[in-house]
């Protein structure tokens, strides 16, 4: 399956070097049993649905946080195990590709939301930080439109200008190795995924959880900056 793998350039560590690793297994026995790119991507959301449901229906401790941290993961190994299978097999289509990123639009703030009824059932919470939750959906669905938007008009603008288009690449996009892997590691889906293993201790959740969303405000900032500059130049 190593065809089927994208660049892990500018990739946080975590999905470059376990979910895709991971991932690659699942797209195997997906492609060998004949399951469809389609399929893996409703059995991801399936699985996250189902660590989000365990977070709001019931009480907040070390084992509801470790089977839904445990469910949350495999979705989002399923989530990019869906690509490989449509590489490998040569199903992609735009069809697919759009269901693929309207269920990731939606679980990107359905974790948040999970948490922010986790907190109303279960946690005693200053009124400020039981709203949390829903600033960090903000912000995590504000991050997500300007990534997606991003991709898609500089494509635009390649298929438009392709000569002008190559003068204004970011070279810091060609640049991006292990060391900014792990910086934005906290950034990293798959460790929102597992921090709910702290799910059980509101102290540790919250401390983890409150770390994470600063650390999302800082990079998304810088990264709505470049993305501006970049698709700015692009323009001219």
């Amino acid at each position: 399956m190593d065809y089927a793998q994208k660049p892990g350039d500018g990739v946080p560590a975590y999905s470059r070097w376990v979910n895709r690793r991971a991932a690659r297994v699942f797209a195997a026995a997906a492609v060998s049993m004949g399951v469809g790119p389609n399929a893996v991507t409703l059995i991801s959301a399936c699985l996250s649905v189902g660590g989000l449901l365990l977070l709001v229906a019931f009480p907040a401790s070390w084992g509801t946080g470790f089977a839904a941290a445990v469910l949350l993961a495999l979705g989002y190994v399923m989530d990019s195990a869906d690509g490989q299978v449509a590489r490998a097999t040569g199903t992609g289509s735009p069809a697919g590709e759009w269901l693929d990123h309207v269920i990731d639009a939606v679980r990107t703030p359905a974790l948040h939301v999970a948490v922010f009824f986790g907190f109303q059932r279960w946690f005693d919470l200053e009124p400020a930080l039981r709203y949390l939750p829903l600033a960090f959906a903000l912000l995590a669905v504000g991050h997500f439109t300007s990534q997606i938007l991003a991709e898609q008009l500089s494509q635009h603008h390649t298929l438009r200008t392709r000569n002008a288009q190559r003068g204004h690449l970011e070279p810091a996009a060609q640049q991006k190795g292990v060391l900014w892997s792990l910086m934005i590691l906290p950034i990293d889906t798959g460790i929102m995924c597992w921090i709910f293993i702290f799910w059980g201790s509101p102290a540790l959740f919250l401390a983890s959880y409150v770390f994470l969303f600063f650390f999302g405000i800082v990079f998304a900032a810088v990264s709505a900056r470049r993305k501006y500059v970049h698709l700015k130049g692009l323009g001219k």
